[in-house]
């Protein structure tokens, strides 16, 4: 016996995140560490971070809201000249460079560059 009723209680992932209305205000918040509120109640927890696309240096962090379960995705804007500098600085001193918005967060590699691993932004190219 077959039945024609559809289940429905499989989610659907390919729904995309939805977009953080106060995005710029969150992200000073965000680099310091702080808990991120939530614009639907409660406070946002980091799901993942990734950086966006080879060619424009900016992250992508995907967030979900404690009270509703709701997925939002903050995009965080590229490296600026000084941030770089700063990061090419480090590296000629030989030091282990650090993430200039992330205090003490080391860079790692990805690919031929190096990456914030809590935001996705690329700062440098890794020799």
């Amino acid at each position: 016996m077959t039945s024609s009723r559809i289940d429905q209680s499989v989610a659907v992932e390919d729904d995309p995140p939805l977009l953080l209305p106060d995005e710029d205000y969150l992200q000073g918040p965000y680099y310091e560490g702080a808990r991120l509120p939530s614009p639907s109640g409660g406070f946002l927890m980091v799901l993942g971070v990734r950086p966006i696309d080879e060619g424009s240096g900016s992250g992508s962090i995907l967030l979900e809201c404690t009270a509703s379960s709701l997925r939002y995705q903050m995009i965080v804007p590229k490296a600026t000249r000084s941030e770089r500098k700063k990061v090419r600085d480090m590296i000629d001193d030989g030091s282990d460079p650090k993430c200039p918005r992330h205090r003490g967060q080391f860079l790692t590699r990805i690919r031929h560059d190096l990456a914030c691993p809590m935001c996705g932004v690329r700062y440098a190219k890794a020799k």
